[in-house]
């Protein structure tokens, strides 16, 4: 089952929430128009390595099992375009997801 879900972040942004339920793990992503966060499936090594050339904004969040751990849970590990926006480890998801706003 895949669940869409728009995401209130501050009073005036919403982003889109996605679940997918799979036997065993549930995937999560919150994304923008210009790049994402999402739960430990998300392999930011590939990104940066093997995809470099797509600049994908992305964040990786580990041990979260919700949406909403997703959104205050520190980031792992986030790709090298994202770090051009100033997205770091340890910034909270709606943190790093305002800055894809801007």
């Amino acid at each position: 089952m895949i669940d869409l879900k728009p995401i209130n972040i501050d009073e005036k942004t919403t982003v889109l929430g996605v679940e997918v339920k799979l036997p065993k793990t549930t995937l999560l992503a919150i994304t923008t128009d210009i790049g994402y966060i999402m739960c430990g499936a998300l392999d930011v090594g590939l990104l940066n390595d093997r995809l470099s050339s797509r600049r994908i904004i992305a964040g990786r969040a580990v041990g979260v099992k919700t949406l909403e751990e997703l959104l205050v849970a520190p980031l792992e590990s986030v790709t090298h375009t994202a770090r051009d926006l100033g997205i770091t480890e340890g910034m909270t998801g709606s943190d790093a997801l305002l800055r894809m706003l801007r």
